[in-house]
């Protein structure tokens, strides 16, 4: 990820504009701050969890009453492996445990080439022109949960599940969408009531995990071709006005009541091909506005294994 230039983007675009140089991060007057501890599992026990994070800091917190966690299944927070990677929601300035999630993993793309082993599905998928390729296993004990809201293992459809990650490849266990009947090229026009400069959007805040580990920011389907280096930008059924690397967002989810300022770090070409609903809390309009890194998905209040939260989006 280009973190310098989408910085120096973010810096030149306020004074230019005259616009407050907001620092991204969750808006302070929205209750008690969510924080997203991310890293490896180094001891865990009924009460504690200690985490190397990425930048090498050893985190200790102090595992809630009520805590959960989710490793394919819930499980309790001390059956987690050591080793495991994990993102945790954590309050009380990120030093209590509240939920966590342990190699969790999002395989968003379009399929391309399915193999069937004993019982398991094998399909390989195109991710986007940034992203590449990826295995995913669609093991059999799952494959009855998705197929009924992805029907169709064919080439040319979209795909979106949450899984796990076991020994480098990646297990799909929940669908994290219903699967669009249209194939991947052929995306629904936005309505005619849509379009313009709307300061706000409203419509569906979904996670990847091809963020590095740890990072803030988002990815935004309609960037300018040139500035994205991406001909397969600029597409959505939200109709979504163009904006630029480095420009921030102000994203709201509706459903937890929690707001954060979040930059544009990567272009999300293939997020504007999906245009389907959210369903958390009531229905969303259709259409995916906005991408975001799990540490970034997990402070508004989303849970990863939801996939999804109704979104509103404002435009900067």
């Amino acid at each position: 990820m280009p973190h310098r230039s989408v910085d120096r983007r973010r810096v030149l675009a306020a004074a230019a504009l005259g616009r407050s140089l907001d620092d991204p991060g969750p808006v302070s007057d929205e209750g008690e701050i969510l924080y997203a501890v991310t890293g490896e599992i180094l001891d865990v026990s009924p009460h504690l969890i200690t985490i190397e994070t990425p930048d090498g800091r050893h985190e200790r917190l102090v595992i809630a009453p009520w805590a959960t966690a989710w490793r394919g299944d819930t499980v309790t927070p001390a059956d987690l492996p050591v080793g495991a990677q994990v993102i945790v929601k954590a309050l009380k300035e990120g030093k209590v445990a509240e939920r966590i999630w342990a190699d969790i993993t999002r395989i968003t793309g379009v399929i391309e080439e399915i193999g069937r082993g004993p019982g398991d599905v094998t399909m390989e998928l195109y991710c986007g022109p940034h992203r590449g390729r990826r295995t995913v296993v669609v093991p059999y004990r799952a494959s009855g949960r998705i197929r009924v809201r992805h029907p169709k293992f064919e080439p040319g459809y979209l795909f979106d599940a949450i899984g796990v990650r076991e020994d480098g490849v990646a297990h799909a266990r929940l669908p994290a969408t219903s699967q669009p009947p249209y194939r991947w090229p052929s995306v629904p026009p936005p309505p005619p009531a849509y379009g313009g400069a709307q300061p706000r959007v409203s419509g569906t805040a979904t996670w990847s995990d091809a963020f590095d580990w740890g990072e803030r920011g988002a990815a935004y389907p309609m960037l300018e071709s040139s500035d994205a280096d991406c001909a397969d930008t600029g597409v959505s059924c939200a109709g979504l006005p163009y904006l630029s690397l480095g420009s921030t967002l102000d994203v709201r989810n509706v459903c937890a009541g929690r707001t954060s300022i979040v930059p544009i770090v990567a272009c999300g070409c293939l997020t504007g091909r999906f245009c389907d609903r959210c369903l958390e809390c009531g229905t969303s309009p259709r259409g995916r506005i906005v991408e975001l890194a799990p540490s970034s998905f997990v402070e508004l209040g989303g849970d990863l294994t939801k996939g999804c939260f109704n979104a509103r989006v404002g435009l900067e």
